[in-house]
């Protein structure tokens, strides 16, 4: 994603960028502790679309690695809707989805994540090809699963408390 940048009057910068179809999908969420109020930020990268059974694989990993009941909110795509009714079918114990309204990214603390990666630390960044911008996207979501104040800033970017 380019944003504006400085540079020297009459010397326009130019970015280089190899046209290809290659493509990297990431799904994410934002964790919150009830009782600890930790917060983590685990993700998947996948190299083709994220489709139901990448959502619903993501979803399991979610309720094998975190204890106790799991509420998970997500936004109407019709992948985590059908995600979700797979979950639900399968009688997976202690977990329950909540939904969001459509078209409210405002309302969703992994917005504010992807805004921080795309719009921040990659932004003007141009990949030699897809394992490199795989690195870089790896680098920076990692990253911030060690900054508590990025962490808690998607919350707050969210107007939602911890």
């Amino acid at each position: 994603m380019n944003r504006k940048t400085w540079a020297p009057r009459g010397q326009t910068p130019v970015q280089r960028a190899w046209d290809r179809y290659d493509r990297l999908s990431v799904i994410s969420a934002v964790t919150l502790s009830p009782q600890r109020r930790r917060i983590g930020t685990p993700f998947q990268i996948h190299t083709d679309n994220i489709r139901t059974a990448e959502a619903e694989q993501f979803i399991r990993a979610l309720r094998k690695s975190l204890r106790g009941p799991l509420i998970i909110v997500l936004d109407r795509w019709s992948v985590h809707r059908a995600a979700a009714k797979r979950i639900l079918a399968s009688r997976l114990k202690h977990i329950e989805f909540e939904w969001l309204p459509a078209y409210a990214p405002e309302l969703k603390p992994v917005e504010a994540r992807w805004i921080h990666t795309k719009l921040g630390e990659l932004a003007n960044f141009v990949p030699f090809d897809t394992p490199e911008l795989k690195r870089a996207v790896r680098h920076s979501l990692k990253n911030q699963a060690t900054d508590h104040q990025i962490k808690s800033s998607f919350f707050k970017t969210a107007k939602l408390r911890i």
